[in-house]
Protein backbone atom coordinates (compact mmCIF):
# COMPACT_ATOMS: atom_id res chain seq x y z
CA UNK A 1 0.00 0.00 0.00
CA UNK A 2 1.35 3.32 -0.81
CA UNK A 3 0.62 5.56 2.36
CA UNK A 4 2.91 8.56 3.14
CA UNK A 5 3.22 9.52 6.21
CA UNK A 6 4.21 12.77 8.12
CA UNK A 7 8.30 12.65 7.03
CA UNK A 8 7.73 12.28 3.43
CA UNK A 9 8.09 14.98 0.40
CA UNK A 10 4.59 15.48 -1.14
CA UNK A 11 6.88 15.77 -4.42
CA UNK A 12 9.19 12.83 -3.85
CA UNK A 13 7.13 9.52 -3.86
CA UNK A 14 5.90 7.60 -6.25
CA UNK A 15 2.21 9.23 -6.74
CA UNK A 16 3.64 12.28 -7.39
CA UNK A 17 6.08 10.79 -10.24
CA UNK A 18 3.15 8.39 -11.62
CA UNK A 19 1.19 11.67 -11.83
CA UNK A 20 4.29 13.45 -13.52
CA UNK A 21 4.65 10.36 -16.30
CA UNK A 22 0.92 10.12 -16.38
CA UNK A 23 0.50 13.84 -17.70
CA UNK A 24 3.31 13.12 -20.14
CA UNK A 25 1.67 10.40 -21.81
CA UNK A 26 -1.41 11.42 -21.93
CA UNK A 27 -0.36 14.14 -23.96
CA UNK A 28 2.29 12.22 -26.16
CA UNK A 29 0.30 8.47 -25.66
CA UNK A 30 3.65 7.05 -26.72
CA UNK A 31 7.09 7.83 -25.34
CA UNK A 32 10.02 5.67 -25.33
CA UNK A 33 11.40 4.31 -21.68
CA UNK A 34 14.36 6.42 -21.75
CA UNK A 35 13.40 9.85 -22.70
CA UNK A 36 10.44 8.95 -20.01
CA UNK A 37 13.49 7.97 -17.12
CA UNK A 38 15.52 11.54 -18.09
CA UNK A 39 11.95 13.36 -17.55
CA UNK A 40 11.60 11.94 -14.39
CA UNK A 41 14.93 12.56 -13.20
CA UNK A 42 14.88 16.34 -14.67
CA UNK A 43 11.27 16.82 -12.63
CA UNK A 44 11.99 15.60 -9.54
CA UNK A 45 14.48 14.90 -7.44
CA UNK A 46 15.29 11.64 -6.77
CA UNK A 47 13.08 10.87 -9.80
CA UNK A 48 15.48 8.27 -11.33
CA UNK A 49 15.05 5.66 -8.08
CA UNK A 50 10.92 5.96 -8.33
CA UNK A 51 10.89 5.72 -11.90
CA UNK A 52 10.66 2.34 -12.25
CA UNK A 53 8.22 2.01 -8.89
CA UNK A 54 5.77 4.58 -10.68
CA UNK A 55 5.68 2.78 -14.18
CA UNK A 56 4.78 -0.08 -12.21
CA UNK A 57 2.31 1.59 -10.62
CA UNK A 58 0.34 2.79 -13.16
CA UNK A 59 0.54 -0.61 -15.17
CA UNK A 60 -0.85 -2.40 -12.37
CA UNK A 61 -3.64 0.45 -12.62
CA UNK A 62 -4.06 -0.48 -16.41
CA UNK A 63 -3.15 3.18 -17.69
CA UNK A 64 0.12 1.97 -19.41
CA UNK A 65 1.42 -0.65 -21.58
CA UNK A 66 4.83 -1.56 -22.14
CA UNK A 67 6.07 -1.95 -26.22
CA UNK A 68 8.98 -4.79 -26.09
CA UNK A 69 9.68 -4.41 -29.94
CA UNK A 70 10.08 -0.54 -29.48
CA UNK A 71 11.04 0.04 -26.09
CA UNK A 72 8.30 2.20 -25.78
CA UNK A 73 5.73 3.17 -23.28
CA UNK A 74 1.88 3.86 -24.71
CA UNK A 75 -0.96 5.45 -22.79
CA UNK A 76 -4.09 3.29 -23.05
CA UNK A 77 -6.28 4.75 -20.42
CA UNK A 78 -9.00 3.88 -17.87
CA UNK A 79 -10.73 0.82 -19.11
CA UNK A 80 -9.12 0.17 -22.44
CA UNK A 81 -6.71 -2.61 -20.37
CA UNK A 82 -7.13 -6.05 -20.70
Amino acid sequence: MLRPTKHSHPDRTVINVSLLLLARLKSRRLDDYDSLRKYAKKSVGGGDVLFLPALNFLYLMGLIDYRPKTDAVEYVGPNEAL
